[in-house]
This record gives C-alpha cells, sequence and structure tokens, in this order.
C-alpha cells in the first residue's frame, strides 16, 4: 500500500478546499456531497487497514465523522463569542483602572461589535452548545492569547480608529480576523487535535463554511439568523451510508470491472489508494441511477490529483471512461455516457 493513513488525513480536505468557491451547496448546507465523497474514501482506506474489516463499525464512523465536521463549524463560530467575551473580561479590568486613576474611559467598540452580539444571541448556536460538554470558557488561556494577538494586529487598530460604525464594518472585521488570525493558528490547530482526533484535519474546509456563514449573516435577521444546516435532506445522509456499503461489499465485482477493462492499462502497478478510489466511483456509478457517470468520473479524478501519485488522476479517468463505457456495452450500467468536460 503506497500511501499510509496519516498522510491520507492530511491531505484528504483539499480537493474540496479548490473547489469550494466554485459550489453554490457550500453557501446552503454544511456536509455536501463533494464532502461525503472525500469521507468515504478516508472511511474505505482506512478499513482495508484495519485487520477486523467490520462494515458495520466503519459505517458508524463515517457518521460519527460527518458529525465531528459539523461540530467543529459550530465550535468555531462559538469562538467568536468566546473571544468577544474575553473582550469583555479586560474591558471591565480597563474601566476599573481608569475610574481609579481618573484617565478617559476605554472604547467599547469591540466588546459591543454588532455582528459578535448577533452571533452571542443566535438560537441556533446556543441551542448546539447547550448540547455540548465543552465550550470556550474552558480554555482561559487560548482565549487570553488570541485576544492579545487581536488586540496587537493592524486589522483590530485599524477598526478601532475608523469612524465607520456601521453593522457592515463590525461583520468585516470579523472576516479579517478569522482569515487572519484563526484560520491559520497553530495554537488552535493543536486545541482542536487535543479534543478530537478529526478536528485538526477537518479545520481547514470547515474554515470556509465558518466565512461564508459569516459573510451570509444579515442583521436584521437579528438571534435568528440561519447558520448551515448538517444536511440538506435525508437523502444525503444516505448517499453517505449506501456509497460506502456499496464500494465495500461489492469490491470483488467492481475489481474484476477494473481488470476486464484494463487490457490496455498496466493495472497490476495501480497504486493501491487508486483502486480504492476507482472502486467507490464504480459504486457511485452503479448504485445512483440519477448521478451522471460524467459527473462520478470528474469527481474522483479531481480526488485522485491530490491523494494518490502524481500520474494517477489521468490514469484514473481513462480507466473509469473505460470501465464506464464496457460496463454500458454488457448492459450492467444502464446510463448514458454523456460528453465529459471539454468534449462535444
Amino acid at each position: 500500500m503506497s500511501f499510509s493513513f496519516g498522510i491520507l488525513l492530511k491531505l484528504h480536505y483539499l480537493c474540496t478546499l479548490i473547489r469550494v468557491s466554485n459550489s453554490y451547496l457550500y453557501t446552503r448546507i454544511m456536509i455536501n456531497r463533494e464532502l461525503i465523497r472525500i469521507k468515504v474514501v478516508q472511511l474505505t482506506y482506512a478499513y482495508y487497514q484495519n485487520g477486523s474489516k467490520n462494515i458495520d463499525t466503519a459505517e458508524k464512523e463515517l457518521t460519527f465523522s460527518l458529525s465531528k465536521a459539523y461540530d467543529l463549524y459550530n465550535y468555531l463560530l462559538a469562538l467568536i463569542v468566546g473571544i468577544t467575551q474575553e473582550g469583555r473580561r479586560h474591558l471591565e479590568v480597563a474601566q476599573s483602572r481608569a475610574q481609579r486613576e481618573g484617565l478617559a474611559m476605554p472604547s467599547q467598540k469591540f466588546t459591543m461589535n454588532r455582528f459578535a452580539l448577533q452571533l452571542e444571541e443566535n438560537k441556533m448556536l446556543n441551542e448546539f452548545m447547550e448540547t455540548q460538554k465543552k465550550n470556550w470558557n474552558d480554555e482561559p488561556e487560548f482565549l487570553k492569547k488570541i485576544y492579545t494577538q487581536i488586540t496587537e494586529s493592524q486589522i483590530y487598530q485599524d477598526y478601532m480608529a475608523s469612524p465607520d460604525d456601521s453593522y457592515d464594518a463590525d461583520r468585516e472585521l470579523w472576516r479579517k480576523l478569522y482569515r487572519t488570525l484563526i484560520e491559520n493558528n497553530p495554537d488552535l490547530d493543536s486545541l482542536l487535535e487535543e479534543q478530537s482526533i478529526y478536528w485538526n484535519d477537518d479545520k481547514e474546509i470547515v474554515d470556509t463554511f465558518v466565512l461564508k456563514t459569516i459573510k451570509r449573516f444579515d442583521e436584521k435577521n437579528k438571534g435568528h439568523q440561519e447558520l448551515l444546516p448538517e444536511y440538506d435532506s435525508e437523502e444525503d445522509r444516505e448517499y453517505a451510508r449506501k456509497l460506502f456499503r456499496a464500494s465495500i461489499m461489492n469490491a470483488d465485482e467492481y475489481q474484476r470491472y477494473m481488470s476486464e477493462a484494463s487490457r490496455n492499462w498496466d493495472f497490476s502497478r495501480l497504486a493501491y489508494m487508486d483502486i480504492v478510489i476507482m472502486q467507490i466511483a464504480i459504486a457511485e456509478m452503479m448504485t445512483f441511477p440519477s448521478i451522471p457517470i460524467t459527473v462520478s468520473i470528474n469527481e474522483y479524478v479531481e480526488i485522485a490529483k491530490l491523494y494518490s501519485t502524481p500520474r494517477s488522476a489521468g490514469y484514473i479517468n481513462g480507466m473509469l471512461d473505460a470501465i464506464a463505457r464496457h460496463l454500458i456495452e454488457k448492459g450492467v450500467l444502464l446510463k448514458p455516457m454523456e460528453p465529459r468536460r471539454g468534449e462535444r
């Protein structure tokens, strides 16, 4: 096996990250089919690495892994609230000192940031956090450190000095702070990794969801602003389960299709990761009539570009195309072969 599971974990979200700006689904839901495909690749690979090969346990792991990504989304939004509350604690100390020493009272602009206050009052976020055993007040040293980093940043200084006293300016402050000091923060990465084995690897993609949520906030919605739901529908939840099970339970059949269609390809030298990716792609083509063949091929070619060897994407592209045509000719695959990208 050419790739360790650890390497896979470090790479498994990058392909989705590359595609995020072009996918309207990311503005509506947290867990979509691109994310599900990536998780299925990850868990299928892990399934074959695991000697017990218990499919029920593996399926539960897939569901749990997807749910943890959604937990992280809420937890990172709650971090903005936690930092704002830390700012209030510092403000109270500064106000007491100013009163004792007859100094000018410190500005409340940051602690009264309207976007942060709206997020603090958000009904969906509060309901989620009430179900959790942890919150950001359990991490006082981290909150203190990141608050200090914020107040020392040029972004903060410019905001505090700006005469613009609008909701848009308040929301833009947090978008900039998130991208600069939260999105790439080694201390936060370490803390998340300690709390969940999934979170450090999930964070890159979840950051994009948080940033899009910040952008979507509207002052008029007050505490009822909708956050991204976990799934668009029960259909997507079922899609994840069916894709994973089909990939595992029909593995021998799908690998036979690979062999039959690989007469012009050096199948024996195929990287193990390539086999896993193609196995899942075939499962999707065979199991979901509504998903066009070309969509399935294109999605898994993109995954192969970052999961496997430099030549894998081109190899998998050609192989899946040949397999699909072969199965259509045999009458096994009852879907039309639509033109690929760049084809007429």
